[in-house]
């Protein structure tokens, strides 16, 4: 049995309501991420020198990763319990709600250091909310579509990353031209994170319109006529996860490690590098961020295209080798000063990047049974945000060494190091295009031995 698929109309809401709200979850975590290359080290950390203020704001950045495994968890074990739809209205409004209390906090110079603790404090409900919303937005369209579209519409959720970037991005590069650096610094930096509110209604407008994954609804009457007739209760997700699905967890691990910390490198640190170890002005590296994002944007779902017609892992292994490679030539696009020198260096690593992110959606959803899907792919992807993505800007401005007089180099060997990771780990594990999603055993109760789909 294929995974059913919906209606042009249904299925059209899905995708729209699955690429609305992760554009919107998104833009708030990105948002975070430029605040806090651009101006969270002075207005946070006011008593260190730049590098370490730049350095003490990445720590904070990279505190709410600490929270995403923990929220992939809680998300992961409901929405494979009572389905993805709830769970997803639910990480929309603890992100935007977080976002919202970012634009309002009081800074160092009026309350001291009570401002960043309470910044810490909000990022970990950001990270904790986007631990589980990742994993929700590609399951219920990776569940509503039909199979052998499957990798194309699934990287639609997954184009909500560059598009929530862009429009981060966007917003903070139309402030840069419009504002002082002195009128942004004191109040400007504000206005993205407090219009976070207006994009969070709209994104829970649409999620609410969307109906409960076919699959997932499927998945659980079986569960529950199983459950009846065994008198068994149903195995927790991560117990299911844990006994049956160890490799696929460090699969999906692996695959993330050169994606994750390509991608913040190219945004979070490549911003700090530009701003303040070459001297670019903030639109400089606002404006190549905004247009290479652009370009992100389109060509993820072609990638998701690609997969399905030659594979998965012929796509992701073409974005990860790019990126090892693409690393020793960005830094030296950055240092000729040229603004379409340096566009072309970042919009070059998100093609590589996008090859990896356009396939892993559809991926990461066929290494799972149907009822252990959602914490599956939640714990493999976001346990590799936390040793990848979360640390990626501090290792590579540690690796830099200092403003004054940088080492790049270091940064690109790191990515090399990662892009091997990742080849390794995709290598190890078949080619998944061809599997059914609804045709999986993970619905058996406790307590009944089965043997797991491969």
């Amino acid at each position: 049995m294929s995974a059913p698929a919906a209606s042009g109309t249904r299925f059209g809401r899905v995708v729209g309501a699955s690429i609305v709200g992760t554009t919107v979850e998104w833009y708030d975590f990105f948002l975070y991420g430029s605040a806090a290359a651009l101006v969270f080290n002075r207005l946070f950390f006011p008593e260190q020198s730049d590098f370490a203020g730049t350095l003490a704001a990445f720590a904070t950045y990279a505190i709410g990763f600490a929270a995403r495994p923990i929220g992939a968890l809680v998300f992961g074990h409901f929405g494979d319990r009572v389905g993805r739809k709830k769970l997803l209205v639910i990480s929309l409004l603890m992100m935007g709600g977080a976002t919202f209390a970012i634009g309002l906090l009081p800074t160092y110079a009026t309350i001291g250091v009570l401002a960043p603790v309470l910044l810490v404090l909000l990022r970990l409900v950001q990270g904790f909310a986007l631990g589980g919303e990742w994993g929700g937005a590609v399951l219920i369209v990776s569940e509503h579509g039909k199979p052998q579209h499957r990798g194309f519409w699934a990287s639609w959720p997954q184009a909500g990353a560059p598009a929530g970037q862009l429009l981060a991005t966007g917003v903070l590069a139309l402030l840069a031209v419009v504002q002082s650096d002195e009128a942004f610094e004191a109040w400007g930096w504000r206005i993205p994170f407090l219009l976070s509110a207006v994009l969070i209604l709209v994104g829970l407008w649409v999620r609410l319109a969307v109906s409960e994954s076919p699959v997932f609804v499927e998945a659980q009457r079986k569960a529950e006529a199983a459950a009846a007739e065994s008198g068994a209760a149903e195995q927790a997700p991560i117990l299911t996860v844990l006994k049956r699905y160890k490799r696929e967890v460090l699969v999906a691990m692996g695959a993330r490690i050169a994606e994750n910390v390509s991608f913040y490198i190219l945004t979070a640190f490549s911003t700090a590098y530009l701003t303040q170890a070459l001297g670019y002005d903030n639109s400089f590296a606002l404006n190549a961020l905004l247009i290479a994002s652009a370009v992100h944007l389109v060509t993820i779902p072609a990638w998701g295209a690609l997969s399905d017609r030659v594979g998965r892992r012929p796509v992701y292994l073409l974005g990860a080798a790019g990126i090892g490679v693409w690393g020793f030539v960005l830094f030296e696009l950055y240092e000729s000063g040229a603004f379409w020198l340096t566009f072309a260096g970042i919009v070059v690593g998100f093609l590589f990047h996008g090859a990896m992110y356009g396939p892993q959606a559809a991926f990461f959803a066929e290494l799972f049974g149907t009822k252990a899907r959602y914490t599956g792919v939640s714990i493999g992807a976001q346990l590799a945000s936390v040793v990848a993505g979360a640390p990626a800007p501090l290792i590579a401005l540690a690796l830099v060494g200092s403003y004054s007089d940088p080492s790049p180099g270091r940064v690109s060997i790191y990515l090399a190091v990662c892009a091997v990771i990742t080849i390794v780990a995709v290598l190890s594990y078949g080619e998944t295009r061809i599997r059914d999603l609804a045709a999986d055993d993970a619905v058996e109760p406790a307590g009944r031995r089965t043997t797991a789909a491969r």
